[in-house]
């Protein structure tokens, strides 16, 4: 009498005997690793990623040819974002095109008061 096997981990194990599993075990530590290195130094950081196990099924002739495969989607590199104002002409500018520019540098060279209202 042949074992019935009806439980997936099991069906997972024989694939490749063991090799599936190693290798899935393998992708998982490598994309916390990377989950990791995202969010180092940077508090309340969220990376993100995935992994997806798909597997193929092919019946023929009674018998079943399982086909694994293993995506792996890391997490974005973090980027800064820029804030810029947009001027009427289409350019960009760190400052605020309808306000008047304070010198205040000159003023504090010059030893003039430099006082903020």
């Amino acid at each position: 009498m042949s074992t019935k096997i009806r439980s997936t981990t099991t069906m997972l194990g024989l694939i490749g005997d063991g090799e599936l599993i190693a290798e899935l075990d393998g992708k998982m530590v490598a994309l916390n690793a990377a989950l990791l290195a995202q969010t180092q130094g940077r508090r309340k950081a969220k990376a993100k990623g995935s992994i997806t196990l798909t597997l193929g099924f092919v019946v023929e002739d009674g018998t079943v040819t399982i086909s694994p495969d293993i995506a792996v989607k890391e997490p974005k590199p973090a980027r800064a974002n820029g804030f810029f104002w947009l001027r009427d002409d289409g350019s960009l500018s760190t400052e605020h095109p309808s306000q008047t520019r304070m010198d205040f540098a000159g003023n504090a060279k010059s030893g003039a008061a430099v006082v903020a209202v």
